[in-house]
Protein backbone atom coordinates (compact mmCIF):
# COMPACT_ATOMS: atom_id res chain seq x y z
CA UNK A 1 0.00 0.00 0.00
CA UNK A 2 1.32 3.43 -0.80
CA UNK A 3 1.90 6.09 1.84
CA UNK A 4 0.40 8.74 -0.38
CA UNK A 5 -3.18 9.73 0.36
CA UNK A 6 -5.61 7.83 -1.78
CA UNK A 7 -8.68 9.44 -3.30
CA UNK A 8 -11.74 9.21 -1.10
CA UNK A 9 -14.35 6.73 -2.23
CA UNK A 10 -16.78 8.43 -4.56
CA UNK A 11 -20.35 7.51 -3.57
CA UNK A 12 -21.36 7.74 -7.23
CA UNK A 13 -18.85 5.09 -8.29
CA UNK A 14 -19.40 1.39 -7.75
CA UNK A 15 -17.06 -0.31 -5.28
CA UNK A 16 -13.90 -1.79 -6.70
CA UNK A 17 -14.85 -4.77 -8.82
CA UNK A 18 -12.18 -7.43 -8.73
CA UNK A 19 -11.14 -9.16 -11.91
CA UNK A 20 -12.25 -12.72 -12.46
CA UNK A 21 -10.26 -14.80 -9.95
CA UNK A 22 -7.62 -17.14 -11.31
CA UNK A 23 -7.96 -20.48 -9.52
CA UNK A 24 -5.70 -22.46 -11.89
CA UNK A 25 -2.77 -24.42 -10.56
CA UNK A 26 -0.05 -23.16 -12.88
CA UNK A 27 2.67 -25.56 -11.68
CA UNK A 28 2.41 -27.43 -14.98
CA UNK A 29 4.50 -24.61 -16.55
CA UNK A 30 7.49 -26.15 -14.80
CA UNK A 31 7.49 -28.96 -17.35
CA UNK A 32 5.36 -27.67 -20.25
CA UNK A 33 5.31 -24.58 -22.45
CA UNK A 34 2.45 -22.15 -21.79
CA UNK A 35 0.17 -22.04 -24.83
CA UNK A 36 -0.80 -18.44 -24.07
CA UNK A 37 2.53 -16.66 -23.45
CA UNK A 38 4.97 -19.24 -24.87
CA UNK A 39 7.13 -19.47 -21.73
CA UNK A 40 8.17 -22.67 -19.96
CA UNK A 41 9.70 -22.83 -16.52
CA UNK A 42 12.73 -24.59 -18.00
CA UNK A 43 13.52 -21.73 -20.42
CA UNK A 44 15.85 -19.97 -17.98
CA UNK A 45 18.49 -21.91 -16.01
CA UNK A 46 18.62 -21.06 -12.32
CA UNK A 47 21.84 -19.02 -12.49
CA UNK A 48 20.26 -16.84 -15.24
CA UNK A 49 17.09 -15.99 -13.29
CA UNK A 50 18.59 -12.83 -11.73
CA UNK A 51 19.55 -11.37 -15.09
CA UNK A 52 16.18 -12.22 -16.59
CA UNK A 53 14.41 -10.46 -13.72
CA UNK A 54 16.40 -7.29 -14.54
CA UNK A 55 15.71 -7.69 -18.27
CA UNK A 56 11.92 -7.74 -17.77
CA UNK A 57 11.68 -4.50 -15.76
CA UNK A 58 11.87 -2.10 -18.77
CA UNK A 59 8.92 -3.88 -20.39
CA UNK A 60 6.88 -3.34 -17.21
CA UNK A 61 7.92 0.33 -17.09
CA UNK A 62 6.74 0.75 -20.68
CA UNK A 63 3.38 -0.91 -19.94
CA UNK A 64 2.85 1.26 -16.86
CA UNK A 65 3.74 4.42 -18.77
CA UNK A 66 1.08 3.87 -21.42
CA UNK A 67 -1.85 6.26 -21.52
CA UNK A 68 -4.24 3.33 -21.11
CA UNK A 69 -2.44 1.89 -18.06
CA UNK A 70 -5.55 2.37 -15.90
CA UNK A 71 -8.00 0.98 -18.46
CA UNK A 72 -9.37 -2.53 -18.20
CA UNK A 73 -9.86 -4.22 -21.58
CA UNK A 74 -12.97 -5.87 -20.11
CA UNK A 75 -14.66 -5.41 -16.74
CA UNK A 76 -13.42 -8.81 -15.55
CA UNK A 77 -9.77 -8.38 -16.71
CA UNK A 78 -7.18 -6.30 -14.87
CA UNK A 79 -5.74 -3.14 -16.39
CA UNK A 80 -1.98 -2.87 -17.00
CA UNK A 81 -1.79 -0.90 -13.73
CA UNK A 82 -3.50 -3.68 -11.78
CA UNK A 83 -1.29 -6.32 -13.40
CA UNK A 84 1.77 -4.18 -12.65
CA UNK A 85 0.82 -3.82 -8.98
CA UNK A 86 0.23 -7.57 -8.85
CA UNK A 87 3.62 -8.32 -10.42
CA UNK A 88 5.31 -5.92 -7.98
CA UNK A 89 3.73 -7.90 -5.14
CA UNK A 90 4.65 -11.21 -6.79
CA UNK A 91 8.30 -10.10 -6.66
CA UNK A 92 7.92 -9.39 -2.95
CA UNK A 93 6.15 -12.68 -2.18
CA UNK A 94 8.70 -14.72 -4.09
CA UNK A 95 11.57 -12.89 -2.42
CA UNK A 96 10.17 -14.04 0.93
CA UNK A 97 9.69 -17.59 -0.36
CA UNK A 98 13.23 -17.73 -1.73
CA UNK A 99 14.60 -16.36 1.55
CA UNK A 100 12.79 -19.10 3.45
CA UNK A 101 14.11 -21.79 1.11
CA UNK A 102 17.67 -20.60 1.57
CA UNK A 103 17.42 -20.26 5.35
CA UNK A 104 15.15 -23.16 6.37
CA UNK A 105 14.86 -26.83 5.53
CA UNK A 106 11.81 -27.50 3.35
CA UNK A 107 9.69 -24.53 4.48
CA UNK A 108 5.97 -24.33 3.83
CA UNK A 109 5.01 -21.02 2.25
CA UNK A 110 2.30 -18.84 3.72
CA UNK A 111 -0.78 -18.65 1.52
CA UNK A 112 -1.23 -15.48 -0.49
CA UNK A 113 -4.61 -14.46 -1.88
CA UNK A 114 -3.70 -12.30 -4.86
CA UNK A 115 -7.31 -11.32 -5.49
CA UNK A 116 -7.94 -10.21 -1.91
CA UNK A 117 -4.70 -8.23 -2.02
CA UNK A 118 -5.78 -6.44 -5.21
CA UNK A 119 -9.01 -5.36 -3.54
CA UNK A 120 -7.49 -4.48 -0.15
CA UNK A 121 -4.63 -2.50 -1.71
CA UNK A 122 -6.89 -0.89 -4.34
CA UNK A 123 -4.56 -1.67 -7.20
CA UNK A 124 -6.83 0.38 -9.45
CA UNK A 125 -6.15 3.61 -7.51
CA UNK A 126 -2.37 3.33 -7.33
CA UNK A 127 -0.13 5.67 -9.30
CA UNK A 128 1.34 3.89 -12.37
CA UNK A 129 4.72 5.64 -12.14
CA UNK A 130 5.07 4.77 -8.48
CA UNK A 131 4.07 1.16 -9.17
CA UNK A 132 6.74 1.02 -11.90
CA UNK A 133 9.37 2.29 -9.44
CA UNK A 134 8.25 -0.10 -6.70
CA UNK A 135 8.22 -3.01 -9.16
CA UNK A 136 11.78 -2.13 -10.24
CA UNK A 137 12.89 -1.91 -6.60
CA UNK A 138 11.29 -5.26 -5.73
CA UNK A 139 12.84 -6.81 -8.85
CA UNK A 140 16.29 -5.56 -7.81
CA UNK A 141 15.90 -7.12 -4.35
CA UNK A 142 14.72 -10.47 -5.72
CA UNK A 143 17.36 -10.50 -8.48
CA UNK A 144 20.07 -9.89 -5.87
CA UNK A 145 18.78 -12.79 -3.78
CA UNK A 146 18.77 -15.11 -6.82
CA UNK A 147 22.24 -13.88 -7.83
CA UNK A 148 23.53 -14.86 -4.38
CA UNK A 149 22.29 -18.47 -4.59
CA UNK A 150 25.25 -20.83 -4.30
CA UNK A 151 25.65 -23.84 -6.59
CA UNK A 152 24.76 -26.21 -3.74
CA UNK A 153 21.48 -24.36 -3.01
CA UNK A 154 19.61 -24.66 -6.33
CA UNK A 155 17.94 -27.94 -5.33
CA UNK A 156 16.82 -26.83 -1.84
CA UNK A 157 13.07 -27.53 -1.47
CA UNK A 158 10.08 -25.52 -0.31
CA UNK A 159 6.36 -26.16 -0.66
CA UNK A 160 2.98 -24.56 -0.88
CA UNK A 161 0.20 -25.52 1.49
CA UNK A 162 -1.47 -27.52 -1.32
CA UNK A 163 1.57 -29.83 -1.42
CA UNK A 164 3.26 -28.45 -4.56
CA UNK A 165 7.00 -28.82 -4.05
CA UNK A 166 9.54 -26.45 -5.57
CA UNK A 167 13.30 -26.32 -5.66
CA UNK A 168 15.06 -22.97 -5.78
CA UNK A 169 15.50 -23.63 -9.52
CA UNK A 170 11.84 -24.42 -10.18
CA UNK A 171 10.70 -21.53 -7.98
CA UNK A 172 12.67 -19.24 -10.29
CA UNK A 173 11.04 -20.71 -13.40
CA UNK A 174 7.57 -20.59 -11.88
CA UNK A 175 8.08 -16.97 -10.82
CA UNK A 176 9.39 -15.93 -14.25
CA UNK A 177 6.40 -17.49 -15.95
CA UNK A 178 4.09 -15.31 -13.86
CA UNK A 179 5.96 -12.14 -14.83
CA UNK A 180 6.23 -13.05 -18.51
CA UNK A 181 2.63 -14.26 -18.71
CA UNK A 182 1.33 -10.98 -17.33
CA UNK A 183 3.45 -9.04 -19.83
CA UNK A 184 1.62 -11.08 -22.45
CA UNK A 185 -1.68 -10.21 -20.75
CA UNK A 186 -0.97 -6.46 -21.08
CA UNK A 187 0.50 -6.73 -24.59
CA UNK A 188 3.99 -5.57 -23.57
Amino acid sequence: MTDEPQPAADPDLPPYAPAAPDAKDWTWVLTERCGECGFAGTDVPGPDVAGTIHDLVPRWRAALNRRDARVRPRPDVWSPLEYGAHVRDVHRVFDERLRLMLEQDDPQFANWDQDATAVAERYDLQEPGRVADELADAAAVLAARFAAVRADQWERPGRRSNGSVFTVTTLGGYFLHDVVHHLHDVGA
